[in-house]
């Protein structure tokens, strides 16, 4: 019966390391010898958590837990209350990405130390304190968002932005297919226009690890402004998209996915 038991000792131990169902494997899966940080991504105006699609696949095919976040687009305070009311709900470390007006958000987030270990810009908005996102996109010539932008007026005076269907495509996807930038123009969520004029407070960046994504051919914010944004940072690295739209995300999810998995790292 003692013989039995050892046998059966000696083959559970073989199953648990050959299916790697052992609780160091886990660890060891990272490269720093701690647990993958969960990667949360925040999208801009004019989308929506599904622009993340590409993105998430190839970083669950990577072993990492992506969480798209739905991003309320009323105003900079406002959706960082609800970033980090989700980060709140999230064990271990988190790296933060933010897409277009998405920047912004992460760069205001009030739960970024210690848990945020690293922030990813993707052609998006890195104020400092004082900026809104509507400065920054204004900083340098190159952006024909204002002509393609379709005001829906609110109760109270304020209004909801959207961008014209017919020019969705060109202004914010034009290296996206056409029918999919169709279903993307019908699903934009639109921003309120107080949000893009809002002032940025203290960044995250000064205090933590920053990459950055640049796209090229960009209608929404100048690569050039893009860039001043990355250099003033001090970004650990910047990847410049030749030709990419604003939806670079969506477009070129491949470089995308490498930088935030050096970030990761």
């Amino acid at each position: 019966m003692r013989k039995l038991t050892v046998r059966l000792t000696v083959l559970l131990t073989l199953l648990a390391v050959v299916t790697g169902i052992g609780a160091s494997n886990a660890v060891a899966a990272h490269p720093s010898g701690g647990p993958k940080p969960t990667i949360v991504l925040v999208h801009g105006a004019f989308a929506d958590g599904a622009s993340w699609t590409p993105v998430i696949e190839q970083l669950q095919q990577r072993g990492f837990t992506a969480v798209a976040v739905a991003n309320p687009l009323r105003g900079v305070r406002s959706d960082v209350e609800a970033l980090d009311a989700r980060l709140a709900s999230i064990d271990g470390p988190v790296v933060l990405v933010g897409h277009s007006y998405g920047g912004a958000v992460i760069t205001n987030s009030k739960a970024r130390s210690p848990m945020v270990k690293a922030l990813v810009y993707v052609a998006a908005f890195a104020p400092a304190k004082g900026e809104a996102a509507a400065d920054l996109a204004g900083k340098y010539p190159g952006s024909t968002l204002g002509e393609t932008l379709a005001p829906v007026p609110l109760p109270g005076g304020s209004q909801d932005l959207y961008i014209k269907p017919s020019l969705f495509r060109q202004q914010f996807a034009a290296d996206v297919p056409a029918r999919q930038a169709a279903v993307m123009a019908g699903t934009q969520r639109p921003i309120l226009d107080a949000a893009l004029a809002e002032a940025s407070g203290e960044p995250a960046w000064a205090s933590v690890p920053s990459w950055f994504v640049l796209a090229g051919a960009d209608k929404n914010i100048p690569v050039k402004a893009q860039r001043f944004m990355a250099d003033r940072a001090g970004a650990r690295a910047t990847v410049t998209v030749e030709g990419a739209s604003h939806s670079v995300a969506v477009s070129r999810p491949d470089t995308v996915v490498r930088l935030i998995v050096r970030a990761a790292g």
